[in-house]
């Protein structure tokens, strides 16, 4: 059964982009989840604005609401609209996935860590894990599991593109085969809860 992502307002080709990538995505099942468009977005103090206030995003989702916003530009972009667009429906999964499926992708994180990786599959992981300290994977911080977070989204949303290339793409090569892996185990479920 695949999870309804209802595009507000009907706008047709916002409705034909989502539904585009939901047929490529492997069968998803949860409440619906509300998709939303506006021109502009920004982040401030954890709380998402579309005043020019904090930090741009292309995209934010609120879990509790079941809803994603989008940025109306990313329209226009095919691709990086679909790369966005996976990450925020990853978040959904994150959520869902229980806590032996994360600690088994915390895992691989801490071992890629742990052989020297650098780079991530998209900005919003790898800005964080530059930022990350040496204890907080130790500890596990706030710091560190919104990281693991963003990592998984990035990598999912990666690992379901048809074309891999993209400038944000920069984890080695060797790394990514053991994410590729990962993914593909994931993917073989019958239904990916949302």
């Amino acid at each position: 059964m695949t999870a309804p992502f209802r595009v507000a307002g009907g706008d047709a080709l916002a409705t034909r982009r989502v539904s585009t990538i939901v047929r490529r995505l492997p069968p998803l099942a949860g409440a619906p989840v509300r998709v939303r468009f506006q021109p502009s977005l920004f982040v401030h103090r954890r709380r998402l604005t579309h005043r020019p206030l904090g930090t741009e995003v292309h995209a934010a989702t609120c879990l509790r609401k079941r809803e994603m916003v989008l940025e109306t530009a990313l329209l226009r972009n095919t691709r990086e609209f679909a790369r966005i667009f996976l990450h925020e429906v990853f978040h959904f999964v994150w959520l869902r996935l229980g806590n032996a499926g994360r600690q088994s992708y915390e895992a691989l994180l801490a071992a890629e860590i742990g052989d020297g990786a650098a780079g991530e599959l998209g900005w919003s992981a790898e800005w964080r894990k530059r930022a990350l300290g040496p204890h907080d994977r130790l500890r596990r911080s706030r710091r560190w599991r919104e990281y693991v977070c963003e990592s998984f989204c990035d990598s999912a949303a990666w690992s379901l593109l048809p074309d891999r290339r993209h400038e944000e793409f920069t984890l080695e090569a060797r790394f990514r085969l053991a994410r590729r892996a990962f993914f593909a185990r994931f993917k073989a479920r019958p239904v990916i809860r949302i």
